[in-house]
């Protein structure tokens, strides 16, 4: 709603857009537990249909809250990434800064839309679609640095690396450079292994 009592059209990317920002505001001012479609619509300023439009159900909202995590993860690589030498040093200190920083900026939130969507096909799905995708991006950014190609459980090492040294950090156990500095020491060593 305007300052004048009016509903704003947004475009419907716009709308999602908004929706998401309302989401993510809800999850840190009030937990989880509170965000339902119709609180949202409620705070967004919107009719529930337009809610339901746009999620279908409380998973939906949820899986896409953790995309959209997801690809702004993504992007924050490789912007990072189209600045960086082609050289192994910076290329690791790259992803895991990225990584680190993108899950410090959710703080505890992400965690969160993890828990309530524990269980549910669309969490399965989703995860699996981001450690492939994440693992790959890997595997092309360190082959040049390889003579035998990355093994597979290897990259699954440093992604669960990843996440457990990010959780640490966010629990408070380790510091942010920390958690930065041991990621980029076991991407390094994943790759030197494969020379």
């Amino acid at each position: 709603m305007t300052a004048t009592g009016t509903r704003q059209r947004l475009t419907r990317e716009a709308r999602f857009t908004q929706l998401v920002a309302v989401a993510w505001q809800i999850i840190r001012d009030e937990g989880t537990e509170a965000l339902t479609l119709s609180h949202l619509a409620e705070l967004a300023g919107v009719t529930k249909p337009v809610v339901y439009d746009h999620f279908t159900s409380r998973s939906g909202l949820l899986a896409a809250l953790y995309r959209e995590y997801d690809q702004r993860q993504n992007q924050k690589m490789d912007d990072a990434l189209r600045t960086t030498k082609a050289e192994l040093a910076p290329r690791a200190t790259v992803i895991a800064t990225a990584y680190i920083e993108c899950v410090l900026l959710q703080g505890r939130e992400m965690p969160s839309v993890l828990a309530a969507l524990a269980g549910t096909p669309e969490l399965e799905k989703i995860r699996q679609e981001y450690a492939a995708d994440f693992i790959e991006k890997c595997r092309a950014l360190f082959a040049p640095f390889c003579v035998k190609p990355l093994r597979d459980a290897a990259l699954w090492a440093m992604l669960g690396a990843a996440e457990g040294l990010s959780w640490a950090a966010v629990q408070g156990a380790i510091t942010e450079a920390q958690a930065k500095e041991e990621l980029k020491a076991v991407i390094m060593a994943m790759v030197q292994a494969s020379v």
